[in-house]
């Protein structure tokens, strides 16, 4: 039986991360646990909110290079701000609001001036690195009593506790699966990296959907730079460092197609999930040096794209 083309990926996927995990757990005692499980999503759980919003950015055949520097820049101005006697919603709401208008004015720039997104996202990243810096070079804890109230917050689930860092990401996953598969822009997502030129046929908003998805992968950054602040109990403007680069990879890894039009939210959770368990496993066997965990990751992301190179011309025909 053929599976659609839209599932076989995100089935491959699923077999590649039972069949890592059940290897790992028959490797190394205790590795199947419900912790480890909290705490796959727990550890990741940043990555998992800017690879979401990597990944409806790559649904429209485009890139943001600059989503690790805008957690970092998040990450240190949260910190900041409370240090200065700010509430963490008033920190947050800025922090968020910063992240969304620097999205989307990359993607103005790349809409009105039809610049290559890689560029434009990639000045993006040294901008935001470098306001970063300016901000603070140094890590600044935070020391607010109610942010470390919600940091260590666990909501418990019969034998399972969730943190908040844990709760915010599937939220964030959530959302992200309404957005992407049962909403008209997810939708006009899926068209304008299928073909641009058949979505202006269309009438879809191509313009606008384009501007809004980098303002929503701006959010979702700087959103992902206040839960890497909850997670580490301070802001730092080298936070995110490389964040970019493992976003795509778990994307990919995940079942989007580089070239946009298709791909599922569940293959990119899925593909963040398979980097935690490359990552949980090596800290398990503690013999191993952390750049196995790269050596993994780059060949995996290596045959997932030899794979939509060979599935794209058989769906050509």
């Amino acid at each position: 039986m053929k599976l659609p083309r839209q599932i076989s990926p995100l089935a491959l996927t699923a077999a590649i991360f039972i069949a890592l995990f059940v290897t790992a757990s028959c490797l190394y005692e205790g590795f199947f646990s419900t912790r480890l499980a909290v705490n796959l999503i727990a550890d990741n759980a940043f990555l998992t909110i800017t690879a979401i919003g990597m990944t409806l950015v790559i649904l429209t055949g485009g890139i943001d290079l600059s989503v690790g520097s805008v957690v970092g820049f998040s990450s240190i101005l949260t910190a900041t701000l409370l240090g200065r006697g700010w509430s963490p919603l008033a920190a947050w709401s800025v922090t968020l609001a910063l992240g969304v208008v620097f999205g989307g004015g990359m993607g103005m720039l790349i809409q009105l001036f039809r610049l290559p997104a890689f560029l434009v996202t990639l000045a993006g990243m040294f901008f935001m690195r470098g306001a970063a810096f300016w901000i603070n070079t140094e890590s600044v804890g935070i020391t607010h009593p109610w942010y470390e109230q919600l940091a260590s917050f666990e909501l418990a689930l019969g034998p399972v506790a969730l943190p908040t860092t844990v709760l915010i990401a599937l939220g964030v996953v959530l959302l992200g699966y309404v957005v992407a598969h049962h909403t008209r822009f997810g939708r006009t997502l899926f068209a304008v990296g299928g073909s641009e030129q058949s979505a202006l046929l269309m009438g879809l908003p191509v313009g606008a959907a384009r501007v809004a998805v980098y303002a929503v992968n701006g959010g979702c950054a700087a959103l992902a730079g206040i839960v890497a602040s909850l997670y580490t109990g301070s802001g730092n403007s080298s936070m995110g460092t490389g964040l970019e680069l493992d976003a795509i990879a778990v994307v990919v890894i995940g079942g989007t197609l580089l070239r946009g039009g298709r791909g599922h939210i569940a293959g990119t959770v899925l593909g963040v999930l398979i980097y935690g368990t490359i990552q949980a496993a090596i800290l398990f066997d503690g013999r191993l040096s952390s750049w196995w965990m790269r050596i993994v990751v780059g060949l995996l992301l290596l045959t997932f794209v030899l794979l939509q190179r060979v599935r794209l011309p058989r769906a050509a025909r």
